[in-house]
């Protein structure tokens, strides 16, 4: 979690050493351990420094090639260092001499811009070539590393955060209102729009390349290509599964500060946790710094049982943050200039109080488990298969045994898929069907047909016609639906969403807050494209779900843990703390309703909202109530927004 930023005029202005001085400060909270800055007529780079990484202690950013032909600023973790090495014929005994950023600059010398082909890990930067008078720019397949850009005929600025393109002039602030209404759509297709009109992000494994004359923006890598993977037996997936998933842990517990791991009681972190554990076990390592999310008050939420699990293991220095005591929008005017977008995430309030802890115990480098869904999969889109060709005793079985690990009620399950795939043929009842679809008004995955997608009363309606926000969100239900026709069409359609690169970004920016820099083993693109690759009995069997990884980790997690069903919902706690906490704010909002608001809320909606979620039922309003505060705190604070007194924040 370091920082990096760039200036490169295309009408070759020099560039000046004050503004790319403007850009590191902005950006000086992502470098504890040093800000430099390197520039050459109209091309300039910087970084701030954070050492996580054992090379990182003697690494030099931005990095000068001999001759000074090529210049790379990096926020980078290369994971496959051995083989990297191995392929540019590099000493392994000079394996401590060389850094990361080292690696990709050797590696953009040997093979150009397909040195992407050879690059496994978390990284965002910027190479100029100076014999190309080219700057080769890259993100990482997943989206780890945040790039955010602004590309005009005349100049070319990046950096890991907006606010060090907003310290320039000649960056606009022009309110992006596309972005807003997808923003209160809970839309996230889009991996490349912001907040503002004229920045952008790099979408994960993207390139982009910038001359004078021409841009290439073109993705370099995608899941596309990926194939079913066949082996003789189920322990021989297993077995693979454990050895690529130990790896992805290994490789980002390679560490110069101390490590800790984020451990909510679920499958996914307990797996990290429990795995980071038997590693460094084996090289006799001090205990590891564990944090979690505790709830005394409300008690369907807590995961003790779980989180004391795996503890009780051994080899764990646990620490608590109590989630049901404090607001979601605890330091919330921090949280607003670190993001430069309003809030979206109702619990990251969680991560935010658990990176303030980390920071006080000295840890560096978090291990998180976002996510774990996505990567291995539950697998409930074998269920579907199974209905589409009429395998109902398979299915039934499955279903059973689902339905059991979950405390489900079976004919919750089984019913849909009886309706659409095994009486539908029947012309006698196709009436009665379409009555009854109409009356319970059943979820899209269970139908073929794609169903308008209905947008919150709460949003002025002006901004929906004029913005097509409709046609937008019938469009993402029409792609998700598509997308249910296999248990792979699935899995691949929840690895590749918007919002992954979206929540990974807000991650990364509250982490950097703290000067902590989270790593995720379940983005390893080595574990990404194995787990895609499963057939589908692989990830569920017997009604368990993500099988593959209960199976792998036999040994390493506590069996209490490795076969549970179902996972805690944090939706109960954030009702209880955005009720107890936020009343007042939310009536000052709705009591005199800032101009800029009514641009994009019908408020007498959002009174019912409020009327709902605190009066007759706190299960309603929430959502609308939580985006609308946070969107007018940061409009506010964005008009008001210190960072430059050159400009101010306008909206169409």
């Amino acid at each position: 979690m370091s920082a990096i930023a760039g200036l490169f005029y295309r009408n070759q202005q020099a560039v000046s050493p004050s503004d790319l001085a403007q850009m590191t400060q902005a950006l000086a909270h992502r470098g504890p351990d040093g800000i430099q800055q390197w520039h050459h007529g109209s091309i300039g780079l910087g970084h701030c420094m954070l050492h996580t990484t054992p090379e990182s202690k003697h690494e030099v950013l931005p990095l000068v090639s001999p001759g000074e032909d090529y210049v790379i600023t990096a926020d980078a973790r290369i994971d496959n260092r051995k083989a990297l090495m191995q392929a540019l014929n590099i000493d392994p005994c000079s394996s401590f001499e060389i850094s990361d950023s080292q690696l990709i600059l050797k590696a953009y010398q040997r093979w150009g811009e397909q040195c992407l082909d050879y690059l496994i890990g978390d990284f965002a930067f910027a190479i100029w070539d100076k014999q190309q008078q080219h700057l080769f720019c890259a993100r990482d397949h997943f989206g780890v590393k945040p790039f955010y850009y602004y590309l005009n005929d005349q100049s070319f600025i990046f950096g890991s955060e907006v606010k060090a393109l907003l310290s320039q002039t000649n960056v606009p602030r022009q309110i992006n209102e596309v972005r807003i209404g997808d923003y209160l759509l809970s839309l996230f297709e889009d991996t490349a729009i912001t907040f503002y009109e004229d920045i952008w992000r790099l979408p994960p494994a993207h390139r982009l390349l910038i001359r004078a004359e021409s841009v290439t923006l073109e993705p370099y890598w995608s899941l596309d290509a990926i194939q079913t993977l066949h082996l003789e037996t189920d322990q021989a997936y297993a077995d693979q599964f454990r050895e690529i998933f130990i790896e992805a842990v290994s490789c980002r517990l390679r560490s110069a500060v101390p490590v800790g791991s984020m451990l909510s009681g679920g499958l996914d972190s307990s797996a990290i946790t429990c795995t980071a554990r038997h590693i460094q076990s084996e090289s006799h390592q001090p205990p590891l710094p564990t944090f979690s999310a505790i709830f005394d008050t409300v008690k369907e939420c807590d995961e003790r049982f779980y989180i004391n699990a795996v503890l009780d293991q051994g080899g764990f220095t646990p620490h608590y943050l109590h989630g049901d005591q404090r607001s979601p929008l605890t330091d919330i005017d921090q949280i607003l200039w670190h993001q430069d977008e309003p809030l979206f995430s109702f619990n990251l309030f969680l991560n935010w109080g658990i990176y303030d802890i980390a920071h006080h115990k000295g840890v560096r480098v978090i291990l998180d488990g976002f996510d774990g869904d996505s990567t291995i999969s539950h697998g409930i889109g074998f269920f579907r298969e199974l209905a589409i060709a009429g395998r109902w005793g398979d299915l039934i079985r499955e279903l059973q045994g689902f339905c059991r690990n979950s405390n489900e009620p079976l004919f919750k399950w089984l019913w849909p898929f009886l309706w659409n795939f095994g009486f539908r043929k029947s012309r006698l009842i196709r009436g009665g069907q379409r009555i009854w679809r109409t009356i319970t008004k059943k979820q899209a995955w269970t139908s073929k047909r794609t169903p308008p997608a209905a947008y919150p009363d709460t949003i002025n309606p002006d901004l929906i016609k004029r913005l097509s926000l409709e046609q937008r969100l019938n469009a993402q239900k029409q792609a998700e639906i598509a997308a249910l026709q296999s248990e792979r069409a699935e899995h691949y359609r929840s690895l590749v969403r918007g919002v992954m690169p979206y929540t990974l970004e807000v991650l990364d920016k509250s982490a950097a807050a703290f000067g902590i820099e989270p790593r995720f083993p379940f983005w390893d693109k080595r574990l990404v494209e194995f787990c895609l690759s499963l057939p589908p009995e692989q990830k569920v069997r017997d009604g368990w779900t993500r099988m593959i990884m209960r199976r792998g980790l036999d040994g390493i997690l506590p069996r209490e843990v490795q076969w549970r069903g179902g996972k805690s919902n944090l939706g109960p706690n954030f009702r209880y703390i955005f009720h107890k906490f936020e009343q007042k704010r939310i009536q000052a909002l709705l009591d005199d309703p800032p101009e800029s608001m009514v641009h994009f809320f019908d408020f007498f909606a959002l009174n019912q909202a409020y009327e709902s979620f605190f009066g007759s039922d706190s299960k309603l309003g929430d959502d609308e109530l939580w985006k609308a505060l946070n969107l007018s705190l940061w409009l506010n604070k964005s008009v008001e927004n210190k960072t430059s007194d050159r400009k101010t924040i306008s909206m169409s």
